[in-house]
């Protein structure tokens, strides 16, 4: 496949969402020769699900691999074992094999919703690390000091705060930087939070004789809650939602954040964004309406336009005309009557009894269509039942 030097495409590749280029001048020369690049990003496997935060960086990947480029994902199977630290405020706790293994399971089905995996290249980092003797790592490490590692952010506030700073987490971006060497990256890409380890990158690839990679940093998707999105929160929209997850998520969130996602969870041109950021302002556009725009833009993205179009039909009939969604999960029930604690936890609406409790004093839970007040109550199991949690959980109870 030629390689496409088209300048327009080459300045919107490196202007909206993006944070940082490191070196501009080299990227864009680099862009600009010809040359087919190898294109470097990096994931660890530490939750089951890609958010559509990280879809930030793989949707920039695919504009590299529509202009020719060959995009390299490495999947940190090894490095997952020490754990990240950036943005961490303690140390984490590191996953085990079998663990790793679980959470990358569907990495590549969920990726290929995005790129075209057939052009990838999708590597493990234990292909090399497994391999990596200790002294290959004293050589590396030599290169680096203590003070080197500590001086980022967290590092230093943990630091001054007296918490603890595991070694293990000061050798993790020296490893991450390796896998750089391993592949022979021309640029590397990833989030602003990752900029402490893709630089570390760049000396690694010096000290084996390779030329540093470029970088390209993106700027931060908030959660629905307006912090990070993040598993661990469950403040996040996932790339295998059902379309009906995601346009009802997208309609939960803050409507401070409407413009953020139209930017850089959408493919709506920056002109037209600037356009419902200005009409918004002046009350032109309810950020009710700018939200469904919005959920019907990213639904379609991963699901398709006619799957979007259901999912918001279906939304606006079950929160403005109050209807229950047409596939509802059923969950078999044998015992002939529960505690309502009992029963909420049984089919999985909620985690634990505590939870049941408080939604239930929040008047959250609904039994066919009934608000239920009482925690303690006696429920008698019949079939057809339908139990609701808030405005978007339906279960369907069978005998």
């Amino acid at each position: 496949m030629k390689i496409n030097t088209d300048s327009k495409k080459i300045k919107e590749l490196l202007g909206r969402g993006v944070k940082d280029v490191i070196e501009k001048k080299s990227v864009l020369r680099k862009l600009k020769s010809g040359k087919k690049l190898r294109i470097k990003h990096g994931i660890e496997p530490t939750g089951v699900n890609l958010h559509i935060g990280r879809a930030i960086s793989y949707w920039k990947l695919k504009k590299f691999q529509e202009l020719g480029h060959q995009i390299v994902i490495i999947i940190g199977d090894f490095t997952a074992q020490i754990g990240d630290a950036s943005d961490k405020q303690a140390m984490r706790q590191p996953l085990t094999e079998k663990e790793i293994k679980t959470n990358m399971k569907n990495y590549e089905k969920q990726l290929g919703k995005i790129l075209d995996m057939e052009k990838s290249e999708l590597h493990y980092n234990t292909e090399w690390f497994n391999k990596f003797s200790m002294k290959e790592m004293f050589k590396l490490s030599m290169n680096f000091t203590a003070q080197q590692m500590i001086q980022r952010t967290n590092f230093k506030e943990r630091w001054e705060q007296g918490r603890p700073i595991g070694v293990h987490e000061l050798n993790y971006p020296l490893l991450q930087g390796y896998d750089s060497v391993a592949i022979k990256a021309d640029i590397e890409v990833g989030g602003f939070d990752q900029l402490f380890n893709l630089l570390t990158g760049r000396e690694v690839q010096k000290i084996y004789n390779q030329k540093p990679q470029d970088i390209i940093t993106f700027n931060m998707l908030f959660g629905l809650d307006g912090r990070k999105m993040s598993t661990s929160w469950g403040n996040v929209i996932n790339i295998l939602d059902s379309p009906q997850e995601q346009y009802g998520k997208i309609m939960s969130m803050k409507d401070e954040l409407i413009i953020n996602y139209f930017e850089l969870a959408s493919r709506i041109s920056l002109e037209e964004i600037e356009k419902i950021r200005q009409a918004m302002k002046v009350n032109r556009i309810n950020p009710r309406d700018a939200k469904a725009r919005l959920a019907r833009e990213i639904v379609e993205l991963y699901h398709g336009r006619q799957t979007a179009l259901k999912a918001e039909k279906e939304f606006e009939q079950i929160f403005r005309q109050k209807k229950i969604p047409s596939k509802i999960p059923k969950v078999k029930i044998k015992e002939k009557s529960l505690n309502i604690l009992d029963l909420l936890v049984k089919v999985k609406l909620v985690s634990s009894k505590s939870e049941a409790k408080r939604l239930i004093l929040q008047k959250g839970v609904r039994i066919d269509k009934e608000t239920q007040n009482n925690w303690q109550k006696a429920i008698e199991i019949k079939k057809g039942t339908i139990i609701q949690i808030g405005k978007r959980k339906f279960v369907k109870i069978i005998i």
